[in-house]
């Protein structure tokens, strides 16, 4: 599902009343716990949550011209998806939000490396995912995020 949208409300009135209603309801939580430093952008045409050059000057290495990617929502044609960069990179609390989503939906997230999807409404455990959002400082993501840097550029 290929949204052309400029700005998160944008994004928002082209979507399917039901699925306007879950990725508004995430993204208000979200908005409630992101940690000082990232701020609202569309990236990547989704509603990105990133850090700014403000905050890291030095960007995205992918694109030094855009602000560091730190998560994001989108509606996708089959799922609604979660882009949580930290749990991409931190095997610790990729583990914890594994075994914490297993106990409260009763099964394993479906999930890629740093997308964790969401099939049905009830897949989604708004409480966890304010906790995980709230779980990593922008300075210690930024010290993940150039740590593995430098080990890709080690191998």
């Amino acid at each position: 599902m290929k949204i052309e949208a400029n700005s998160p409300s944008e994004y928002l009135n082209q979507l399917p009343d039901d699925r306007k209603l879950l990725i508004s309801k995430l993204r208000a939580v979200i908005l409630q716990n992101l940690p000082e430093g990232v701020e609202e952008a569309m990236s990547y045409g989704m509603i990105g949550f990133v850090i700014p050059h403000s905050v890291y000057s030095k960007g995205y290495h992918c694109n030094p011209k855009l602000p560091l990617p730190f998560m994001a929502i989108a509606s996708q044609k089959n799922h609604i998806a979660l882009y949580q960069n930290c749990i991409y990179i931190d095997q610790k609390l990729n583990d914890w939000f594994i075994s914490e989503y297993t106990r409260i939906i009763g099964r394993k997230p479906d999930m890629g490396k740093g997308c964790i999807r969401f099939k049905h409404e009830n897949d989604i455990p708004f409480e966890l995912i304010a906790e995980l959002t709230r779980k990593t400082t922008v300075k210690e993501y930024i010290k993940r995020y150039e740590d593995g840097l430098k080990s890709s550029k080690e191998l």
